[in-house]
């Protein structure tokens, strides 16, 4: 279960957050997620309301009033932290391995020439935000790498644990 052990306020609307288990922290930007929360969090986008942040209902969620109402749970404060960690060399990496993609058919697959797609695995081009993004979606959701994946034939396939 993810619990918040603390929480300090680091920006007009970014807090950073350790957890308890593992002992990490992650520094997370709430701008889209107060910006997207109507008449509710819209008192967040006051400073001085946001710098009350504190660990509310046992570490399960950070708030900002007495009562919870004005909360984020710790669930979601995860998921918004793990999308907005960069996405660099090794986690495109990681990405292709774990989908058993060649170079040729990484690139196919997200629109991209082929020696772009190498720089960005060497890390000597940065990886756009919306190439990550893309990226962890297929990763969650395995419809959209089905949706448009076109397996190469032959040469460029990645070789099998066997060798074949």
């Amino acid at each position: 279960m993810t619990r918040i052990q603390s929480v300090r306020v680091s920006g007009p609307s970014t807090v950073r957050v350790t957890w308890k288990k593992p002992h990490k922290a992650d520094a997370i930007d709430l701008t889209g997620w107060i910006a997207t929360g109507g008449n509710i969090l819209k008192p967040l986008s006051v400073e001085a309301v946001f710098a009350k942040a504190k660990v509310a209902n046992y570490g399960a969620a950070i708030a900002w009033d007495d009562d919870g109402d004005l909360a984020i749970d710790a669930v979601h404060l995860k998921k918004l932290a793990e999308e907005q960690r960069l996405f660099d060399a090794a986690a495109a990496a990681r990405w292709q391995r774990s989908l058993k993609v060649s170079n040729n058919e990484a690139a196919d697959l997200l629109q991209l020439s082929l020696s772009t797609w190498m720089a960005y695995k060497a890390g000597t081009s940065a990886i756009p935000a919306a190439v990550g993004m893309v990226c962890r979606v297929m990763l969650r959701d395995p419809i959209l790498l089905q949706a448009h994946f076109r397996p190469r034939r032959g040469a460029g396939r990645p070789r099998t644990r066997s060798g074949v």
